[in-house]
Formats: C-alpha cells, structure tokens, sequence
C-alpha cells in the first residue's frame, strides 16, 4: 500500500500523470497537463497456439479495497445473475478462488509489484507461487490468467523495469513445468504512461525510456502468444483538460470526433482512438500481429469539485454506451477485424482506496450490491438470493 508509482493517459495532445499503488491502479492521481500531446534465460520454452484468458469481450474488474463489500460468495450470485462471465483480480486471495470454484466464471488472478523481485531471482518461488495459487484450484476454479505486475513500466519505481521480464519468464516457465502453459495465459497490464505519444493515433510510439525494456517484453509475448494489455481512461484524460475535450468523444456520444490524417480514419470516440494509438506503437516497435486487450476502463460516478466528468450522469453514459459498443463485437477504425475486449474498472465502489474521491467511485455497483446506476443491471436483490449456492458442473 505504500509503494506509489507514476503513470499518464495521453491523448489528443494531453499527458495525464497520476501517482498510485503498485498493486492496484488508481490509487490516488494528480494531473499534469503537457502539450505534445537484465538477462533471464528461458529454461522451458516451445512455440504454442495461442492461449485465450478472455473468451468474450465484456469484462470486470473486481477490486477489494473496502470493508464494506459484499462477500466472495455473494459476488458469484451477482457476477452469474448479470452473466458477467470475464473476472480479474489484482492478486490470488485463496477466499476469491474458492468461492469461484464451480461457478463457469474465469478469472485472471494477479501478481502484485511487491513480489516481482523475488519471483525474477527466484525461479523455485515462482514455480511454488503458482503451484499454490493457481494449480491447487484447477480445474474447478476456471483461472485462465496470470497478470504479472501492473502498470510497472511508465512508473515511479524504476527498480521493477528491470525485474519484469524475469518475473514474467520464471512464471511463464513455472506453468510450463506444472503441464498448465496452454490453459493459462501469461499477461501484464500497462498505462499509458508508456507512451510518448498517442494522437493522433497513427502516431503512437512508446516512450524511449521505457522500450528497452518493452521491446524484449513483447518479444517473449509474441513467442507465447500473449496479447498487450493496456489500461485505457477517457475520463482522465476529459478530466485534464475539459476546456479542451469535447466530452461527447470520450462518452461514445454523436459527435464529430476526429481525423486522422496519416491513416485517412474517422474516430468518432476516444476510446477506439486510444486503442489504434497502441496498435499504432506496436506496428512501430515491430509487432504489427499482437492483439491489444483494455484491461481497465471506467468513469466515475462522484469526485472532487476539481475532477471535472465525475457524475453519474457521465458514468452512467460511458459505461452504458460502452457495453452497448462491446456487444456489436466489432473493431476499431485501424484494425476492424481485431475485436475489441475490456473490463470495466470496477465492479464495486471501494471506501478505503486513499486519493481523490473519484478512486473510491468508479464502480457499478455500490458496496451493497445495489446498481450505482442503471445500465441494464439489477445488483444483489431477494430475487437473486437463490442463486448463491447455484454452482456450474
């Protein structure tokens, strides 16, 4: 919880940079607007098909930074009754995998930054790390994924830019000696502070700091089959500049959008955008096949005076029309055939996350299970209540 961390969303000329914790985003953010807008052997490696953690394209994030929350158990009554079927976690709480167990629900468990040291120097704790939290709950918790870190490179810590790729291989290995590489999927999940540019979004590049280390990354992602993962929030980047944004854009509302010159596209919102950007900097960065997944997206529904956007008005909006744009099963402008997956950040409202207000509002249901407003869910009620006990063959 100590361990703070930079990051940026850029967009349309803008550079947000917000601090948080290592182990779970967004724990607190300040924002600065700018205008432009060590070697690890592999010891178990063969070429396989790819593996596939999101078997959809609608997703959550499920974050427990509160005490108010509802239990794991009630959470697999919601996350079923709602048939959301996609799940992440930013760790491998025991009591989580346990309630999934049964349920049909996959889910893709975290590392947290604060043991990607020892699991880089220490092959034989990734192999007993995975043995425990991840084997030992096959096959009747679906965990499908292993999100190694998050958000490390772009951030303040810059001892665990070194250490990534180490980790990522140790546990990527570990599955390979447990018999579990082509069931579960080896990932990292990035923001955009790891880009140096993003619009328009022909132009996305990586950062120069941060590609030394990016480019052997993706390299060892291309050989397994891993998609890159990046957090992606229009609301941030509205909220840094909103004399300057047009909020339409970035809530999937009519609007004229933008053109992109060097592409010859028409974007009509922010988020297709913010994706092309990172397809943008793979193609330049020389991986021109990788899929790019939206591990984290959301708007908050409440926040300080000078977070601008931060309503229900706007969350409502935002995440209505996002699922609405996640059910057409399409692409984006740039590359039309790579359907477009995401997790919404998050599932719940979480009282305990330090920051602005915001950090604690970005869920779709607030702690009592209750909808934080209407997007065609119904939350905890007497009529689910049934279905606690529901569990899948």
């Amino acid at each position: 919880m100590a361990c703070l961390r930079r990051k940026k969303h850029c967009v349309q000329g803008q550079q947000r940079v917000s601090f948080s914790n290592f182990d779970h985003p967004r724990q607190s953010n300040m924002y600065l607007i700018l205008r432009f807008f060590c070697p690890f052997s592999i010891l178990f490696f063969t070429p396989i098909a790819s593996v596939q953690a999101f078997t959809g394209t609608y997703g959550i994030n499920y974050g427990r930074i509160a005490n108010n929350i509802p239990s794991p158990d009630e959470v697999v009554t919601l996350l079923r009754a709602e048939k959301i079927r996609n799940v992440r976690i930013y760790d491998a709480d025991h009591s989580v995998l346990k309630a999934f167990s049964g349920t049909g629900l996959e889910i893709v468990v975290g590392l947290p930054n604060g043991q990607l040291q020892d699991m880089s120097s220490n092959p034989d704790h990734a192999l007993n790390w995975v043995k425990e939290n991840v084997q030992s709950f096959l096959p009747d918790t679906r965990i499908r994924g292993i999100a190694v870190g998050n958000e490390v490179l772009g951030g303040g810590d810059y001892s665990l830019w070194g250490v990534l790729l180490g980790a990522v291989k140790n546990i990527y290995n570990a599955t390979v000696k447990l018999h579990l590489d082509q069931l579960v999927q080896i990932s990292t999940a990035n923001s955009f502070a790891v880009f140096s540019q993003s619009y328009p979004p022909s132009s996305g590049k990586f950062d120069d700091n941060v590609n030394q280390f990016m480019k052997p990354l993706l390299e060892f992602f291309q050989q397994i089959g891993s998609p890159f993962c990046v957090n992606a929030y229009p609301f941030l980047v509205y909220a840094s500049d909103p004399e300057h944004i047009d909020i339409n854009y970035a809530l999937f509302e009519p609007t004229k959008g933008i053109y992109d010159p060097t592409y010859r596209l028409h974007y009509d919102n922010m988020l297709d955008a913010q994706i092309d950007a990172a397809y943008a900097a793979l193609e330049d960065a020389g991986f021109d096949k990788m899929e790019v997944i939206i591990t984290e997206t959301g708007w908050a529904s409440n926040g300080d005076q000078t977070e601008a956007g931060a309503n229900a008005t706007n969350a409502r909006t935002y995440n209505y029309n996002l699922r609405r744009r996640l059910a057409k099963r399409k692409g984006t402008p740039h590359r039309p055939k790579n359907v477009v997956k995401a997790y919404i950040f998050a599932l719940f409202n979480e009282n305990e996350k330090p920051g602005h207000s915001s950090e604690k509002n970005y869920g779709l249901f607030k702690a009592d299970g209750s909808i934080s407003y209407d997007i065609g869910f119904h939350g905890l009620n007497a009529g689910h209540s049934s279905l606690l006990s529901l569990k899948v063959p």
